[in-house]
Formats: structure tokens, C-alpha cells, sequence
């Protein structure tokens, strides 16, 4: 019996992996994020297979779930939105797992930050610009170290991808303005590759605005930087003085 940790990806069925939809489609005991994965991936699971939704479930009872599968040999597929890796609160279940020597494997899947940048039609990175993406989110129930608070994030200028952040938007700001300039691209994608996506594009100045006119107070991404505008210098991949070696991608 093992567990999987399988990337649900951000939405649309079609992002998902290969192996993430064969795994999804074959399962026979699967634990979802009913708050989180999109009803078209959730719909792809068996009819005839053990479906539960995490949302209302503590650690403990999660626990007793992988207890039960165990105790009758059937794999778990637990399906996380996005990449698991990221913000998927999985070390705790796998620290419980081999707690109880339950074998595990991880199936990595489309993150919301980048599903996010395709919508808006971005490149994270740009020449001169921004040479860094950086995952992050604004303090909250979870607690963020110092050296990792935004203030101090903002002076590196780096492309800022903030996850579970979108209610907290005017402060986002705040502490980011000094930093990157109230002229600063920013966007906000909701639901980013569901039906219902939304979009919204703006400055820092104005994007709070947008946001809560339109209503949006979760599951949303926010993009902030100067690569956004697409006024970054040119690549040297296509500079015809590189080699062909360079051009391939082999070195930098």
C-alpha cells in the first residue's frame, strides 16, 4: 500500500500530467481538496472509488483515513491543487506516514503562479529586469520569518508571485510601493485556467481597487514586477553572436 501525492494543477483538466491523470482515473481511494481542486478534475474520479473531501478534515482524521486503506492493502491517491510542493502542507502527512510506515511517492503538477502568467500572457523573467521569481505570500494565520516579511523581499525588485495574499491586497501594497513604484505592472488572476477565470491588470495603484470592486477575496494569484511589462532588454539566446551550444540551452 503506498500513498500518492498528486499534483491536481490549477484547474483545467488538460493541465494535468500524464501520470497525474492516469493516476486519478485508475484510483480506487482518493482524498481531494474539495475547496481547492477544480469539479472537472474531481469529476474525473471513478465512480466506484472511495472519494473523500479534506476540506472539514483535521490532520488526525486524515491520519485515520490512510489507517483504514492500510489496513486493507489499497492505494491512496491524494490530490493536492497545484504542485504539492508548494504550500501543500504535506510534510506533516508525511511525517504521520512514516509514523506509521506507510510508503509514499510525490507526483509534481502545474502551479497556480504559472498558470497565472500564461493568462496574463506574461514572461516572469526579462533581461535587465528581473533574473528572479520568488514564491512568497503576506503574513497571516501563518506566520512569516522577519527576514522573509515583504518589506524586505521588495528590495531585491524580483518578480513577486504571491499565493493566499489576494485579501490582504492593501497591505500587499503598502509594503511593496516604496519598493517597486506605484507604477509597478501588477495583476491578479481568480481561478486561473477554471471557466470562471478572471483577470486584472493594473499597477500597484489601482490594482487593490480592482480587486475589490470586483469582488475577489481568495483563490487568486498576484504577480508584481517590471518583467511584466515586457520592457526588459533582449535575451542573448537568439543573439546571433551566441553559438549554437548556447542556443541549445547547455550553458549559460
Amino acid at each position: 500500500m503506498k500513498v500518492f501525492f498528486v499534483g491536481a494543477g490549477p484547474g483545467a483538466v488538460d493541465l494535468l500530467t500524464v501520470r497525474a491523470m492516469e493516476m486519478i482515473k485508475t484510483c480506487r481511494f482518493c482524498i481531494y481538496a474539495g475547496s481547492l481542486v477544480s469539479p472537472d478534475v474531481i469529476s474525473l474520479i471513478p465512480e466506484d472509488a472511495e472519494a473523500y473531501d479534506s476540506a472539514e478534515l483535521d490532520l488526525e482524521e486524515l491520519v485515520a483515513l490512510y489507517k483504514n486503506a492500510k489496513a486493507r492493502d489499497v492505494d491512496v491517491v491524494r490530490l493536492h491543487t497545484g504542485d504539492p510542493s508548494i504550500y501543500g502542507a504535506i510534510a506533516e502527512q508525511m511525517d504521520e506516514l512514516d509514523r506509521l510506515g506507510i510508503a509514499y511517492e510525490i507526483t509534481p503538477g502545474v502551479s497556480a503562479f504559472q498558470a497565472a502568467a500564461a493568462a496574463v500572457q506574461a514572461q516572469l523573467t526579462a533581461p535587465e529586469v528581473s533574473q528572479t521569481i520568488t514564491l512568497t505570500r503576506a503574513k497571516g494565520r501563518t506566520p512569516v520569518p522577519p527576514e522573509q516579511d515583504l518589506t524586505e523581499l521588495a528590495r531585491t525588485r524580483a518578480t513577486l508571485c504571491l499565493f493566499l495574499s489576494v485579501q490582504k491586497l492593501y497591505e500587499v501594497v503598502a509594503d511593496l510601493a516604496p519598493h517597486y513604484g506605484e507604477d509597478c505592472p501588477a495583476a491578479v488572476v481568480y481561478h486561473a485556467s477554471w471557466p470562471d477565470e478572471q483577470i486584472l491588470q493594473g499597477t500597484l495603484m489601482d490594482i487593490a481597487d480592482q480587486v475589490k470592486q470586483a469582488g475577489i477575496s481568495k483563490t487568486a494569484m498576484v504577480l508584481v514586477g517590471r518583467a511584466l511589462a515586457r520592457q526588459g532588454g533582449k535575451s542573448k539566446l537568439y543573439d546571433p553572436g551566441f553559438s549554437h551550444e548556447y542556443r541549445e540551452g547547455k550553458s549559460e
